[in-house]
């Protein structure tokens, strides 16, 4: 049974872009308004004759765009991404009308500095932080008082979606600065930039970016092996529970931790 039209919006998938072979991302049109903050998620679903398969997804959009833009793994054996990887441009998916979440940039807080660490689709809340506020510094709503550093991890480059706009946007402002790292640099010969898991280059970058508990808030997002082990690093060079803002996805078991999808 289709889902109730009180709830839920048919929102229409306007692009699709291919990662690699089992990450890519859409930019859907939700078909009537949707409110959000950069770092919340939606819920998207797809019917079958058996039921109704619905999770959860951060938006990597921000509230300022036309449409709503998701980043996805494929879990192989899961309930919904094998469904949503056959969907192609022009078909409907469900989606509920009402943004959920609190994972979003506290900038209000009194610290300067916001360390934002991820793995793979765990990066999607962090773009929609930059878009929103590289939209603000550009229309000087926002002075960049803050400032973004983000360290993304993946075991091989072509899994980080979203470096080159990352990239260039830290180019061309001062309050961002982007370190991608890749964990399989064997397997990624034409890599040059830095290697290793985020949660063992987490001493090297506080302290070459001078990031202490007192002007710093942390947050984690990925793959949950990921969250747990930086918190402990992150707790144990000093920061407090109310300092670190998590938010960790579910992942089918695999070697590594490349990606971090909701299946």
């Amino acid at each position: 049974m289709p889902p109730s039209s009180d709830k839920f919006y048919s929102a229409r998938i306007v692009e699709r872009r291919e990662i690699s072979n089992d990450l890519w991302a859409i930019r859907v049109d939700p078909g009537g308004e949707f409110a959000y903050r950069s770092g919340q998620y939606a819920t998207l679903g797809v019917v079958t004759p058996e039921k109704h398969h619905e999770r959860p997804y951060s938006i990597v959009s921000a509230p300022h765009e036309k449409y709503l833009e998701f980043f996805f793994e494929l879990v192989p054996h899961g309930q919904l991404t094998p469904r949503l990887h056959r969907a192609q441009v022009g078909d409907q998916i469900s989606m509920r009308k009402v943004a959920r979440g609190s994972f979003t940039l506290d900038l209000s807080g009194g610290r300067d500095n916001h360390l934002l660490i991820a793995t793979v689709t765990g990066v999607a809340p962090y773009v929609s932080y930059v878009r929103s506020l590289y939209q603000e510094w550009k229309t000087a709503q926002w002075s960049g008082a803050r400032r973004l550093f983000i360290l993304e991890g993946a075991s091989r480059s072509w899994e980080m979606g979203y470096s080159d706009e990352l990239q260039k946007v830290a180019s061309e402002v001062p309050w961002l600065t982007y370190i991608p790292t890749v964990s399989r640099p064997w397997e990624d010969e034409a890599w040059h930039g830095e290697t290793g898991r985020v949660d063992d280059l987490i001493r090297k970058y506080t302290d070459m970016w001078g990031l202490r508990p007192a002007d710093t808030k942390v947050y984690l997002c990925g793959h949950p092996e990921m969250v747990e082990n930086t918190r402990g690093i992150i707790r144990r060079r000093g920061w407090m529970e109310s300092s670190i803002q998590a938010e960790a996805y579910f992942v089918p078991p695999r070697q590594g931790y490349a990606g971090e999808p909701e299946d």
